[in-house]
This record gives structure tokens, sequence and C-alpha cells, in this order.
């Protein structure tokens, strides 16, 4: 039987590279990447839902197939949810990853927060499905941990050489793909997408 297209709403290579590989076992999958004639969508959010809904009804409007976005980021508890939707341009908005891990420290040594109970933080990603210019459903993943005290580790992306996830002696840097992808959040969105898939969303998405 011939699988049904889906575009992954990013041109972050990083984020197609990690969903490619489950998304793949379902589906023709394509990403914004292919699609040149797209426009880069603001994003205006307050919160990751926000974001990810924005993305996913453009660019579900303007292609005739399913769209699965993602907006994600870190939350560190004594920052108040700081970085949260701003993760991906904390140190500003043409720096990279390694001035936003920079500032991060930099703010969480500014606060004396020394301990793991200080250090306390989570990534979170919600992922947003939709279908011309409307959201079908979200999903949700969160994978908890502490920030540890410098980076470590060359593998992954964005803050993952400083989040050491709970139960685990590695940052998500020092992890390959593979293990990454078992615990991280993008990846356990990825799994509450495929249960409401299985269970739900079967007949609604075989008609899409």
């Amino acid at each position: 039987m011939e699988r049904k297209s889906l575009c992954i709403a990013t041109r972050n290579a990083n984020k197609v590279e990690e969903m490619t590989p489950f998304l793949s076992q379902f589906w023709d999958v394509k990403s914004a990447l292919d699609y040149p004639e797209i426009p880069d969508v603001e994003e205006t959010g307050t919160t990751f839902q926000a974001n990810a809904d924005l993305k996913a009804i453009a660019i579900s409007a303007a292609l005739p197939v399913v769209v699965l976005s993602d907006d994600s980021g870190l939350e560190v508890d004594v920052l108040e949810g700081a970085p949260g939707v701003y993760s991906a341009r904390y140190a500003g908005p043409e720096k990279d990853d390694a001035a936003n891990n920079a500032r991060l420290l930099e703010e969480l040594a500014a606060l004396g927060a020394m301990t793991r109970g200080q250090r306390r933080a989570r990534f979170r990603c919600v992922l947003s499905l939709a279908k011309g210019g409307k959201v079908i459903q979200n999903f949700e993943g969160v994978c908890q941990g502490i920030i540890v005290k410098e980076p470590r580790g060359t593998a992954g992306f964005g803050y993952d050489p400083l989040f050491l996830p709970d139960g685990f002696d590695s940052t998500l840097a020092e992890m390959g793909m593979d293990r990454k992808n078992r615990i991280s959040h993008r990846w356990r969105a990825l799994q509450a997408f495929y249960i409401w898939c299985k269970y739900r969303g079967s007949k609604l998405l075989s008609e899409a």
C-alpha cells in the first residue's frame, strides 16, 4: 500500500534528522527543506503549543499533505522556566548553540545555583498535526534532568551538552543518536503521536 506523505514543518536539519527515522516507518517523510517556496513562519507565540500551531497551520495551508510541526526548548526551574520558547535565541537572534549554553551557565552561576536541586530542568516538545490549515491534534513529550556545570560531549545540538537526564550518567551530547532517541522529549512526543494514530487517528489520517 502506498504510504501517505507527511511534511515535518522545519528547516532545522538537526530536528529533521532526529524525527525522520521514527516517522519514516509509517510515512513518506518530507520537510520544509524540500519546499523552498514556503516562507518561514515567525514564532510569535508565548508557549510551545502556540508556536507549533502557528507553523503547522501556515505550512499545511500551503501544502496538500499532512504536516507535523515541532516547537521545543529547555525549561530551568530556578530561571522560572527560561529559556523556554526563546531557547534557540537565548543569547540573541544571531547567536549559536555555544553562545546560548554560555549564557545559561552564566545565569545559573550568577544565582549561585550549584546543587543538583537548584539546577533542575526539563526539555519539553510539543508537536502539532495539521492538514488544510487546521490543527488536528497536539502531542507533548518531556525529558526531566539537571543542568551540568560545564559542557560535556560533542553529539546532538542545542543544550544537549549541558543536559543530564534523570537516571543517566551521560549528557544527551555524550549519547549516540539511538540512545538519545529512546529518552528525548521529542521522541516521547513522537511516541504519543504514534499511539494516537494507532488507536484514534488512523481513519482520519488514512483519508488525508
